[in-house]
């Protein structure tokens, strides 16, 4: 007897596997392997839309609950809500594409596009991992790295929330007297900001032993500099003005019930600090699509006005 499970006969090693070389059972890993993970796929997309679903027929329940109609609203406004919406996130795909580039990918826009829009679904799982799973999943391929990936929609998703309470901060500071509010948005500024800066970002995912999963993970992001987050924070900044759009949008669709002298276009101004404020504290709160956190942040700071 050989060591291990390996059988001598005749002066013929014979593995347990019969007489397949190694080629044949690698072939052979593959041909159960590749189902395999086209299962863990599907079925990574049917707990997302079943979150979906869920926090959808709440919201129906509530709604009747309320005995609100949809036919009180815009529709004109509605629609101008949803463009409002679609391009506000467009800076933040533009940026975390120009990211993938910049340490070394090569994605197509078709890539990466669709890629980004479906991983937002991933809010609606609790923990959030969600969206860095779909992202990556969908993105990677020939000419880009899974590993980089993944640490890409880091980088996007950090500084999208570090702008977005940057702007949250400034405009509370300039507009309402909420501190409160305030040092919690000059705080996720700082919480999700820091990590984004060059060094300060391969320390950790040095710290993190990334190399391990990607050898080449130092030289992707040696990609990552102070000029690529320059551009991040002027572009996405753009794009949180959108959100922002979207919201006084929404707003302009609803039959307003609030007191006389409510003034949605004079209020404008103030729209864009709660969308910035209520997503980031949704992000870092890790419920399904911030749910509680965002609605608590919206109606303190709309209350007043609207």
């Amino acid at each position: 007897m050989a060591e291990g499970s390996q059988k001598t006969i005749d002066g013929v090693t014979h593995s347990p596997e019969g007489d397949l070389s190694t080629d044949d059972i690698e072939v052979k890993k593959k041909v159960w392997i590749a189902p395999l993970k086209q299962i863990v796929r599907l079925s990574v997309l049917a707990i997302v839309f079943a979150a979906v679903w869920h926090t959808v027929a709440e919201a129906i329940t509530e709604i009747a609950a309320e005995k609100f109609s949809f036919g009180d609203f815009s529709l004109g406004w509605i629609v101008v809500a949803a463009a409002f919406y679609l391009v506000g996130l467009l800076p933040c795909w533009l940026f975390w594409n120009r990211t993938l580039w910049a340490m070394g990918q090569e994605p197509r826009w078709r890539e990466s596009l669709p890629a980004f829009w479906i991983g937002h679904l991933g809010k609606y799982v609790p923990g959030k991992a969600m969206v860095v799973v779909l992202r990556t999943s969908l993105v990677q391929g020939p000419r880009v790295n899974k590993t980089v990936a993944a640490t890409s929609v880091f980088v996007e998703t950090l500084t999208m929330m570090a702008v977005g309470a940057f702007l949250s901060a400034v405009i509370l500071l300039l507009t309402t007297d909420h501190w409160e509010l305030m040092l919690l948005a000059a705080a996720l500024m700082i919480g999700s900001g820091v990590p984004t800066i060059p060094p300060i970002f391969r320390r950790v995912v040095r710290l993190l032993q990334v190399h391990r999963a990607n050898p080449q993970i130092e030289e992707a992001i040696a990609g990552l500099n102070f000029r690529l987050m320059a551009t991040g924070w002027c572009v996405i900044s753009l794009g949180w003005f959108f959100l922002g759009l979207s919201l006084w949008a929404t707003i302009r669709a609803m039959p307003l019930a609030g007191p006389e002298g409510v003034d949605p276009i004079g209020d404008l101004p103030v729209v864009p600090a709660p969308v910035g404020l209520a997503m980031v504290a949704g992000v870092l709160s890790l419920l399904p699509g911030g749910w509680g956190v965002r609605d608590s942040v919206l109606m303190t700071i709309l209350a007043p006005p609207f």
